[in-house]
């Protein structure tokens, strides 16, 4: 009972400190102990809720649904992880990040109704944010799960439309070595009756015959719901519904449009209860802003900033970086968790990149810089023997380093891209801060 004796954290940042070692392990997969303390609290939505899953596209997905929303006038609660720069990115009302005060109201809430229950960080801070959306007479709530499905936090709630964008190989150490093991983790989110969506274009056996099981009403991209497009503009076609003459979403790559047609399909799914017109999903596509997914910044160099960490990411990067206007050199400040499929990773992108700028991170699960560097030679990428090679690796302590240094050698018509764990686009992002004050 020691716990309870202790004076509460005053701050956010103290209380985050706090949650980080509070619980034994860092991922504990299972619903049991957060569904128990989500009963004490009596947390529940009155207005449909979204939930989106999937390896890749989750985040832009989320974005989209909420920018839509927005536009149409609703009231939106909008939860995703990780965050690049500030916690209170993981829970937005309307547009805008939940306050310190708020957050630390319902932490404190979270520590009365635990019990002794241990929560893992990742737990503790979702339970938190649903309480915060449960209070604040929301029209919507847009869930991104954080890892899997079927035994992550967020899947304690019920979901009126569950999405999966997409299902590739990531996190196989907690999810299966398989698609089809991944597939039926991410397909954990679907519920009986209701609207199950999969916008992957190969969606795994294993997902489509969960969803059958349960009696989800499945919807898959190509047989229930499709877009076509040209350069100027894309339609949308659903089960009951087109949307003709859509700009494209301003979130850039090669795979918005599937996203998009998600979001849309859901929006679909949800007509009678959240009605959307024609212009607020232009509008809305629009205006949509996410930081770190092919992020292309104004000014020269070009810097791209994407969080691709998985091969499936990286080959989608790829693709994007050969749609660009031609760039002399490309350089890459690169770091990334151990626990990645690095040389993956590095398949995708070594023919595009001259100069690798590799760098620690500062989390004990990350991989080092000089195994990044020794993974690039495995894979055949040549460092600078001499004063004008081609192509050269460079090992940083920092995202910052890195980026300083690719700076300084980067000519104006070349490219920077940042990428691999949110915290090397995250450390870049902080060191472009403080250069602008």
């Amino acid at each position: 009972m020691q716990d309870a004796k202790q004076q509460p954290p005053a701050t956010l940042a103290d209380w985050l400190a706090k949650l980080e070692t509070m619980h034994p392990k860092a991922i504990d997969m299972g619903l049991e102990r957060v569904a128990q303390v989500q009963r004490r609290l009596g947390i529940a939505f009155d207005c449909p809720v979204i939930t989106v899953g999937g390896t890749n596209g989750k985040g832009s997905t989320c974005a989209m649904l909420e920018s839509i929303l927005l536009q149409a006038g609703y009231r939106v609660g909008l939860y995703t992880s990780p965050h690049l720069l500030d916690f209170n990115e993981r829970a937005r009302i309307n547009g805008e990040p939940a306050s310190d005060a708020a957050l630390i109201k319902q932490f404190e809430a979270v520590e009365r109704s635990r019990e002794g229950v241990s929560l893992t960080y990742f737990e503790f801070t979702t339970l938190a944010i649903f309480g915060l959306f449960a209070e604040s007479g929301l029209d919507a709530v847009i869930l991104e799960v954080g890892l899997g499905g079927r035994l992550d936090a967020v899947n304690v709630i019920d979901a009126d439309v569950a999405i999966v964008t997409s299902v590739d190989l990531d996190h196989t150490d907690y999810l299966g070595d398989t698609r089809e093991k991944i597939g039926f983790e991410k397909a954990g989110i679907f519920r009986s009756g209701r609207t199950a969506i999969c916008s992957d274009p190969v969606p795994p056996q294993s997902l489509v015959q969960h969803a059958q099981s349960i009696g989800a009403d499945l919807w898959l991209i190509g047989r229930d719901f499709n877009y076509a497009g040209d350069k100027q503009q894309w339609n949308y076609g659903g089960r009951n519904q087109r949307r003709n003459a859509l700009g494209y979403p301003s979130l850039r790559g090669a795979n918005q449009l599937l996203n998009a047609s998600a979001a849309l399909a859901a929006l679909e799914s949800l007509r009678h209860r959240l009605p959307v017109g024609a212009q607020e999903i232009r509008t809305g596509l629009v205006m949509v802003d996410l930081p770190g997914r092919f992020q292309v910044l104004a000014g020269r160099p070009t810097v791209i900033l994407d969080v691709a960490h998985n091969p499936h990411a990286a080959a989608t990067l790829a693709q994007n970086l050969d749609n660009m206007a031609f760039h002399p050199y490309t350089y890459a400040v690169f770091g990334a968790m151990q626990d990645k499929d690095i040389d993956g990773v590095i398949a995708q992108l070594k023919e595009r990149i001259d100069h690798w700028c590799v760098t620690d991170l500062p989390l004990p699960r990350a991989a080092s810089a000089a195994l990044l560097q020794e993974k690039l030679l495995n894979a055949g990428v040549t460092p600078q023997d001499q004063a004008g090679a081609e192509s050269s690796i460079e090992v940083f302590a920092s995202p910052a380093a890195a980026y300083e240094n690719a700076l300084s050698r980067a000519g104006e018509n070349d490219r920077i891209a940042v990428f691999g764990s949110f915290l090397t686009v995250a450390g870049v992002m902080e060191f472009r801060k403080s250069q602008s004050h």
